[in-house]
């Protein structure tokens, strides 16, 4: 049932992908030039609504959250080679999948270089470990228990303040 649920939730998504076109490579590199903000609102928007639907979800007692740890250097690292590589072939994960259905042929690029970068990280995972994965680690944390404030008043704000910054990208009409 898991995996039928997560399927349903793979093609959903990858619908609205296509939806709001942000799967054209015109789409990745305005929003990388930061001329074009269409993929930035669309990330915000998703951001809000799972915000507080896994919270009702957890508050419900549907799901049980447990994050990730925190690390800095793996985080950083990470974020670089992400971006990176973002940069270089114009698709991040889901959108190069997304493009590659499309039938977009440049797509199978970044779904190649995904798989030469999953390979090197499984391959460098032990050094990694014992360096990069100790700097700055912080454990498990958030930010409802670190602040020491309720998680919906968190979450409010969050809602806040993303709304104005979306609002502001289309006064701007980015």
């Amino acid at each position: 049932m898991k995996l039928l649920l997560g399927l349903i939730t793979g093609i959903v998504f990858g619908f609205l992908l296509q939806k709001a076109r942000v799967l054209r490579y015109d789409k990745q590199i305005g929003a990388l030039r930061l001329k074009d903000m269409t993929i930035v609102k669309f990330m915000l928007s998703h951001i809000m609504v799972a915000m507080v639907g896994i919270y009702l979800l957890q508050g419900f007692g549907m799901v049980n959250l447990s994050p990730k740890a925190t690390v800095l250097g793996a985080n950083i690292l990470g974020g670089l080679i992400f971006g990176l590589g973002w940069g270089l072939v114009g698709y991040c994960p889901g959108t190069a999948a997304g493009a590659l259905g499309e039938g977009r042929i440049d797509a199978i690029f970044a779904m190649l270089g995904m798989l030469v970068g999953a390979s090197l990280f499984a391959h460098t995972y032990p050094w990694l470990k014992a360096t990069v994965y100790t700097w700055g680690a912080f454990g498990k944390i958030t930010l409802p228990p670190l602040l020491g404030i309720n998680q919906w008043l968190i979450i409010a704000v969050l809602l806040v303040v993303y709304a104005m910054f979306l609002r502001f990208l289309e006064r701007k009409q980015l």
